[in-house]
């Protein structure tokens, strides 16, 4: 039967070669501390002709938990001695790697930029959309008003701005976080954002749904928040009569004098 040349083929691994282990492990040991060397695991030939074969030897070296060490040894034609030809390490079946490779731009999540890093946005990034083909606020009925903000966006020198997903996408992550309604602080709220006068509305499609909080006593102070949102600082608070402070009694008038004093 013939193979191609690309065919891998396993047979019996040759009998000097094979028998050499502690060749092997000599050699290993010149390597690596005898600490980092376990017993032996097998052998493996590629094929027969050459008389190549590979001892495997468990791996303890910190860190590399189900590695191998691999000792490939040779025996050439008609000799009875064996050249050990390299020594690496290996991972096994079940050796722990490194997780596949993931490109910066997707392990970098919100609140990782530090001063001077850059964050390049790709040219067909679907959040984007070139100005002159679309507006600020789509959702703009007067037209003209729509033309003058892309003439003004262009006289600015902005090349792209926020595309419907692009808007939506970000609308959705604001009212999913800690500015929308579901977070513990706006649970325990007393009123809703829409109700406070520290709101700051935002313009455009996103006007009647989210604001800025101005409150310089709350934590959302700088913020964009959702209507729905609320907390502690809401400006009609006002406190139940049992929380309010409690008035100090009236001051006691000593009328007692020196002389009254010596006189007892």
């Amino acid at each position: 039967m013939t193979t191609s040349p690309t065919t891998l083929v396993r047979s019996q691994p040759d009998s000097v070669a094979a028998r050499a282990v502690d060749v092997a492990r000599s050699a290993l040991l010149q390597e690596v501390p005898a600490s980092e060397v376990g017993d032996h695991l097998g052998v493996e030939a590629e094929t027969e002709a050459d008389r190549t074969v590979t001892h495997f030897f468990g791996s303890n070296r910190p860190g590399y938990l189900g590695w191998r060490w691999a000792v490939t040894v040779v025996r050439a034609y008609r000799q009875k001695l064996v050249t050990v030809a390299e020594v690496v390490l290996i991972p096994g079946g079940d050796a722990i790697i490194a997780p596949d490779w993931v490109p910066y731009r997707e392990r970098l999540q919100p609140g990782d930029m530090s001063p001077g890093d850059l964050l390049p946005v790709d040219d067909d990034d679907p959040r984007l959309v070139p100005v002159y083909s679309f507006g600020d606020d789509p959702l703009d009925a007067d037209d003209k008003a729509q033309i003058r903000t892309v003439a003004t966006d262009l006289g600015l020198g902005r090349v792209r701005t926020l595309s419907p997903e692009g808007r939506d996408i970000a609308a959705q992550r604001w009212y999913d976080g800690d500015g929308g309604p579901d977070s513990a602080l706006a649970q325990s709220a007393p009123e809703p954002c829409s109700t406070c006068g520290f709101l700051l509305r935002l313009s455009g499609s996103l006007a009647e749904s989210f604001g800025v909080c101005a409150n310089g006593d709350a934590n959302d102070d700088g913020r964009v928040v959702a209507f729905q949102h609320g907390c502690g600082a809401h400006s009609e608070v006002r406190l139940a009569k049992k929380h309010e402070p409690q008035p100090l009694p009236e001051h006691f008038l000593d009328t007692l004098g020196l002389d009254d004093f010596e006189s007892f």
